[in-house]
């Protein structure tokens, strides 16, 4: 029998580079929890971006059903990169990250950075950042899997997704 080939590379700077490079291009990610009346998964687009330390973060409203999800199960997948516009989609980098959920009050003192940051992503939010159901939310990342392409599959942990 034959050994089974590791698809993994071993994570170099590079992969890291690359990483950080589609986490700060980002304006858009899909958000994978769990959805809590029926326990299935539950994927939906949401607006990304970095906060004032780098770290990942979305802006959303109590009425979307992946804030539910969130806030009954912080635990979340999100998927970042888009596909170019020739060509196979799947030889385009794309980063999949594992992640849990923090929700910001309003009265908590980094509202002010965070909503700078955000704005500073998406000057059209603008227009609704301050409604009452509206929250942020930053994702501590527990680790991730990009894929640069064909043949170049790595894990990467906290440390290596760091973008400061």
């Amino acid at each position: 029998m034959r050994d089974k080939i590791n698809p993994i590379r071993e994570t170099d700077d590079e992969a890291r580079g690359l990483a950080r490079e589609l986490l700060t291009a980002a304006t858009t990610a899909a958000l994978g929890v769990i959805e809590p009346e029926t326990g299935a998964p539950f994927v939906s687009r949401i607006a990304f971006g970095l906060g004032p330390e780098g770290e990942p973060m979305t802006l959303v409203s109590d009425l979307a059903v992946h804030a539910r999800a969130l806030r009954a199960d912080p635990r979340a997948s999100l998927l970042i990169g888009e596909s170019g516009a020739k060509g196979d989609p799947l030889t385009h980098p794309r980063l999949t990250l594992r992640a849990s959920a923090r929700f910001f009050a309003r009265e908590d003192g980094r509202r002010d950075a965070l909503r700078a940051a955000w704005l500073g992503h998406h000057p059209k939010a603008k227009l609704y950042v301050d409604f009452a159901d509206f929250h942020f939310v930053l994702f501590d990342i527990a680790g991730g899997l990009l894929n640069g392409g064909f043949a170049k599959a790595y894990a990467l942990d906290s440390n290596d997704l760091r973008v400061t």
